[in-house]
Order: C-alpha cells, then structure tokens, then sequence
C-alpha cells in the first residue's frame, strides 16, 4: 500500500474535516417544528385557509402587544403564580411565537426581539445561582425547580431555530457557549435525579436537551436525550416532591420514557391530566426528531404509540372535553388546552388525517403556526371534519399492557359515563384507590374523584403548588369511592408498596350497549382480603333513564371494619332511614379520616337503604342492600383544614363492622328533573323498590331489583369463570337459571 507523506496525510484530512464540518453546518435553518419547504407552503396559503389565517391574526397581535411592552427578565424568586415565574413563563411562550412569525411574515421586529431576549438571558444566566425558593427535589436556576426550567428551553428552542441562519456566527457562538450549552448541562448532568428517570418531569428534560441539540447540530445532546446520562451517579432510595422514587434502575432518556409509562394502546399511566401535560414535549420533540433525524423512525417507535396516545388521551374526556381526574388531576383541565391543540394537530398530520380529530380541532378554534397546523387547517377548510367518537371502551395500563387498566362505559351520546380504575400505581402522581370509580352524565359529575388537593399557579396557595392535603386527603383511599378495610388506606398508603401491584381484569364487555359490564379484582391492597368488585351499566324500557349496578363482593381472611363511601354531588333531598345530627364530629386520626366531619349518622330501616338529590336539575337515587347491624353516615370535608385548602364536598357512607365476607350492592339511579323556571319537579321520585342480593356463594353472585310497579330484574354473575363460552346453572329460590358467558340479566314482569 503506498505511503502518502505525512504533510499530504495531514493535508487531506484537513480538507475531508472541512467538507465534512461544512456539511454539518450546512443544515437549514428553520428544520427543527417549522421547516424551509413548510415555510413556504404556509406563504403560498395565506389569505385561502380561514382557521389558519384566523390563527396567524391572534398569535400577531398578542406578540405585537408583548413587543409594545418591551423585554422583561427579572431576577428570579418566586413560586408558581408569582411575578417573575409568570413573567419568564410568558417570555418563552411569546419567544416562541415571535420566531414562528418572523418566518412567515419574514419581518425582522420579531427576529430582533427574540435575539435581544435571548442575548438578556444570556448576560443573566452566567452567573445566575440555583432559584432562591428551595422547595423542590431539583431547583432550576430561571424557575424553582427543573422542569420549568426545561419548559423554558424547550420553547426556547423553537424561537432559536427560527432565527438561527438570521442571527451572525459570532452571535450563535456565544449564546450556545454562554447559554443553551450550560443551560442544557445543568438540568441534565448537573440534575440527574431530574433528568435520568421515567417521569413526565424527565421528558420535559429529554425533550429540552435534545430540540437545542437538533438545533445546534449537537450529536451528545441528542444521544443524552434520547438515552439519559450514562454512568451517572444515583440513589435508588431518593424519592421526589411527592413521595415517588426518583429511577428506575437501567431506564432514562426520551425512549425509555416512551417505553415504559405507555401502554401499547396508548394509556400513560400516571393518568390523563399528566398525560395532557407530557404530550407538548413527547410530540413536539418527536415532530424535531422526524424533521432532522428521520432515520429513527420516531413516530413509529413501539408500534406507533405516540400518535395513538392523542385518540386515547381524547377518550379519557368527559362530554365537556374535560379529562377523568384519575389520579393527581385538576378538574376542568380538558382538550382545549394549549397541549391537546399542538396534540391534535401532530397526530393528524403524522398519523393518516384522521377525519375525527378535525372536529376536534374546529371545538379549538385555532391550530398551530407550522405545517401540521396548515394540514389541519386546510383539512377543515375542504370539509374532511368527522365527529370524534367516544365509545366504551378498555385501556389497559402498563408498559406491556398487563399491569390493569381503565374500564369506561358510556351509554348512547354520553347520557351516562362509568369510569373504573383498576390500573397500577401511577408513579409518584398515583393514588391509593384499587377498584375506584366516578360516575358522570353528561358532563357532570354524579359520584365524584375529589382530584388533587392544588391550586396550580395560584401563589396565595402555596406557591401553586401541591399543598400537604394532597398527600393527607386526596391520595388516600377514603378520598375515593371504594372500600377502605379498618381505616386503613390500600397498601398502607405506602408507594414502595403500591407500586409493586395492580389489579386484575375479571370481565369488561360492553357488545350489548343495554347491558354492559366491567369486572376486576384486587388481591394486594389488604394482605388476606380479596376485593371483587362488579359494575353495571344498564338500560331498561321500565325506567326512564341508564342505571348503574354496583356489586363489591369481599372475602377476608379474618373480620375487619368496612367502609363503603359514595361523594355524591348535589342537595339531600330525602333518605329512607332516619338518622340523628352529631355535633360535627371527626370521623377518625389519620389516613383522610381526619379530614371528614361527621354530620349526620343512622341506622338501616329496611334492606334497602336509599338517599336522594338533586344536581344540575337532574334527580338521582342511591338505592342500596343493607344488613340491620350497618351503620349509615353522612360525611363532610374540611376537618383540620385551617387554611381552607379542601373543598366541603358531601359524602355517604355505609359502615358494615365486625365483618369477614361480605358483599355491598347497590344501584345509582338517574331520573327526573327539576326547572327552576317553570318550578316543575318531574320524576323526582326513584323508580326503584328494592335491591337484594339473593345468592351469594364463592362461585356466584345474583342480584334483584324490584321496581315501584312490582317488575323485577335478575342479574346473575360467575364469580370465578369469566369465560364466554362457558354454560352456567344456578337455582335460587327454587327456580333454576341457565344462561353462557360470565353473566345473564333479564327481566322479570
């Protein structure tokens, strides 16, 4: 082989560096969301795509007003709600509308006032300490703790990319030496129990570090991003602001978060107001990623679970769009969210336009300034838009889909809706309420999830963040509707317990939209106690409107207290049983318990106790079978709060003692309703007689249900084979039923 002198050896490798550092550079800029091809579709559009055009309007005049302002960048100090949190929170939001604008409009007033912000961050961020607040497990330096800091960064990105090729190399250089490289540093290698977990707090992280790396062209970023910090020093036994540990050995970076809290069908299993809250980072990394790197494929990675997590995330929504409140979750945060509308426009435009998520882009009012927002836009525009539609359905929970799920039930346009959690802990945002459930029609709620115990930046509530009742209320198991065994919560309330179980799937089918059913079991929650718990949701020409069937079948190893709560919502109108007023006594020490007054207490005067109300003008009874010995409560919220962080929600409450199997039944009725404008009271009174649990063995469990005119329905369950195929026989009263599949119900004249 000829040997070239080393002087040409040097000179030839000098040239290939050049070719190949010129060809690194020569990337176009914007490629990261917007790219120069969407560019200049978007350009060619204007003035023909209406939603888009509405859009561009809105997005320049709230930048215009900003830019009228001037730039902000005060010195860190506050939590969330507060001044400077709010204020560097709006400058990476207008940053990052201000690059899309220059692009479009090709006007250098929103090009300069994104460099000068830059180049103010840049001046303050040198020398800039940790945040003063020291709440957090991991402090960010702009913001109190490292997920702010990386929303910051991940907005931030965006406005840089649009003006990268506008901004001169010396400029570049030094906010990427001076700012974005030690900004991404720090909440990455400088923070590893922020960045290197499975968590939406560590996506945010990934997805920070890795769009500036795009960006930039910075290939360790991306891999950091991408993979987590290699060889990094961490303690398996930290946990984080809210009681979860910190890693999960072997497992970081955006991949794994993309592995492990997603199930194949796209449940994410810290619950749908986290899942809201993770989808502007997963997608809008991924929509990066699929511009700059397209050869990861990322949109197809684990079967294309990202783009089938939006239609998933839309399912977990009640009629108002608003989602579940499973697990730590604000009620009113619904799919009209800046997140959903970024979700939606991306899963349509990657995902085969979906003609479904058009109408729920036409309810948004808006979409996005790139070229999945024109999609979407002009999708509309051509008259393509389908009703998204929410039916019943099974998600399960877990990386492989195996850790349980959530059951939902909806009858017909929503008119009744049965969430059923039966799914594993969540992470650090879970709750402890195994076979839980909240009951909706419409949109509003019947028998409520309380959420999380937060007022989300509002500083006068501690700081906007979480407040301690969301550990000592709404986390524990009497928060929720579900059984609680001696007071004490499921798994101790304990998350290194909880964590490490599920609960299991007996039964869901809801083929029959008159007769459809969820069924599962929990075997860990108390050691030695088996909890089956059965949930109906039935139509029947007899009754007016859908009822729900409730059958808890609990078999223990030795006798305990059982609590049986139902947080109804609404005015008391009348119960069936009389009850005595005790002077707002607290209901117990700990575990929630002493977070409950008690306001009223009776006993059972027939074998079916009922309670009625009245909500949002409609009627509800609760008819429930009770044995002479259970003890009837009435509870209120807001025991030991002295700082009114709780809301005084009402709730019932069967207390069965001294029991060791046992089996709670009951029916939760719509009907009637009452116009204060008219004054008219129709069908307030509950069509229900009696609810009876006439057999009840290991291997069966039957159900009556008499109506006020004498019809009876029969509801028979196999408790322990749900097979469909399987053929049943049981004799009651005499009376032999047959039927094949896990259960049978009919109607009796």
């Amino acid at each position: 082989m000829t040997q070239f002198p080393k002087n040409i050896q040097y000179l030839v490798f000098t040239i290939f560096m050049t070719v190949f550092t010129n060809h690194v550079n020569s990337q176009e800029h914007p490629n990261l969301i917007l790219t120069k091809s969407g560019v200049e579709k978007i350009r060619a559009e204007l003035g023909k795509v209406p939603l888009f055009d509405t859009s561009l309007a809105k997005i320049k005049d709230e930048v215009d007003i900003e830019i009228a302002l001037g730039i902000d960048t005060p010195i860190p100090k506050d939590y969330s709600g507060g001044y400077t949190h709010e204020r560097h929170k709006r400058n990476f939001l207008i940053a990052q509308k201000a690059g899309v604008l220059f692009q479009i409009l090709e006007d250098d007033t929103y090009a300069k006032y994104i460099r000068d912000m830059l180049f103010q961050y840049e001046a303050m961020y040198k020398n800039l300490p940790v945040h003063p607040q020291p709440r957090s497990y991991a402090r960010g330096k702009i913001f109190w703790q490292c997920l702010n800091d990386s929303n910051w960064l991940v907005y931030m990105s965006q406005a840089y990319d649009c003006i990268y090729d506008w901004l001169s190399i010396k400029e570049r250089k030094q906010l990427e030496k001076k700012l974005f490289r030690p900004f991404a540093d720090f909440i990455s290698v400088e923070n590893p129990q922020f960045y290197n977990r499975v968590h939406n707090h560590s996506t945010w992280g990934n997805a920070a570090v890795g769009m500036i790396g795009l960006v930039m062209n910075d290939d360790e970023l991306i891999q950091r991003a991408l993979y987590g910090i290699k060889d990094a020093k961490l303690d398996f036994t930290a946990k984080d602001d809210d009681g979860g540990f910190l890693y999960t050995e072997g497992k970081a970076g955006f991949l794994a978060n993309l592995d492990e809290p997603f199930s194949p069908e796209g449940y994410y299993t810290e619950g749908p107001y986290y899942q809201r809250y993770a989808m502007y980072p997963f997608l809008i990394f991924a929509e990066g990623l699929h511009n700059v790197r397209p050869e990861l494929k990322i949109f197809e990675h684990k079967n294309s679970v990202l783009l089938k997590s939006v239609n998933t995330l839309l399912t977990l929504s009640d009629a108002d769009g608003e989602f579940f409140p499973l697990n730590d979750g604000q009620k009113g945060m619904s799919y009209y969210s800046r997140e959903l509308v970024t979700a939606v426009d991306i899963a349509y435009h990657f995902g085969g336009h979906n003609p479904q998520l058009l109408s729920i882009a036409e309810k948004h009012g808006r979409v996005l300034l790139d070229d999945s927002g024109l999609a979407v836009a002009m999708g509309i525009r051509d008259g393509k838009s389908k009703p998204f539609k929410k039916t019943s359905i099974n998600l399960a929970d877990g990386s492989d889909g195996k850790q349980g799920g959530v059951g939902i039930l909806r009858y017909g346009d929503e008119e009744m809706t049965l969430v059923f959690k039966y799914a594993a802990q969540g992470l650090s945002h879970g709750h402890y309420d195994k076979l839980s459930y909240s009951l909706y029609e419409k949109g509003n709620e019947v028998l409520q999830d309380y959420g999380l115990a937060r007022f989300v930046n509002i500083e006068q509530k501690g700081g906007g963040n979480y407040l301690k009742e969301n550990t000592t209320w709404a986390k524990q198991t009497i928060a929720h509707n579900t059984l609680i065994q001696n007071e004490q919560s499921h798994f101790e309330g304990k998350y290194e317990i909880g964590s490490k179980h599920h609960s299991d799937l007996y039964l869901f089918n809801a083929a029959n939209n008159d007769v459809q059913v969820v069924s599962a079991k929990e075997n860990n929650a108390y050691p030695g106690t088996e909890m089956h718990r059965t949930m109906a949701i039935i139509k029947n020409e007899k009754f007016e409107k859908p009822f729900l069937l409730d059958i808890m079948k609990v078999t223990s190893d030795k006798e305990n207290q059982y609590d049986f709560p139902f947080y109804f919502m609404g005015q008391v109108m009348k119960s069936n049983f009389e009850y005595d007023s005790p002077n707002l006594d607290i209901l117990g020490k700990d575990n929630g318990y002493q977070h409950l007054y008690l306001e009223g207490k009776g006993k059972p005067s027939s074998e079916s106790s009922t309670l009625s109300w009245l909500n949002n003008g409609n009627f509800y009874t609760l008819t429930t079978a009770t044995n002479t010995s259970d003890e009837l409560l009435f509870t209120r919220l807001g025991a030991n709060d002295p700082e009114f962080n709780l809301r005084r929600d009402a709730g019932f409450m069967i207390r069965r003692k001294n029991s060791q199997n046992t089996t709670f039944v009951s029916v939760i009725e719509s009907h009637g309703n009452y116009s204060p404008v008219s004054e008219f009271a129709v069908n307030s009174n509950s069509n229900i007689s009696s609810v009876e649990l006439i057999h009840e063995d290991k291997n069966y469990t039957a159900i009556s249900i008499k109506d006020v005119k004498g019809n009876e329905q029969l509801f028979l369950l196999s408790n322990t084979d749900a097979s469909a195929s399987k053929k049943h026989t049981l004799s009651i009263n005499n009376k032999e039923y047959s039927w094949t599949g896990a259960f049978h119900y009919s109607t009796i004249n």
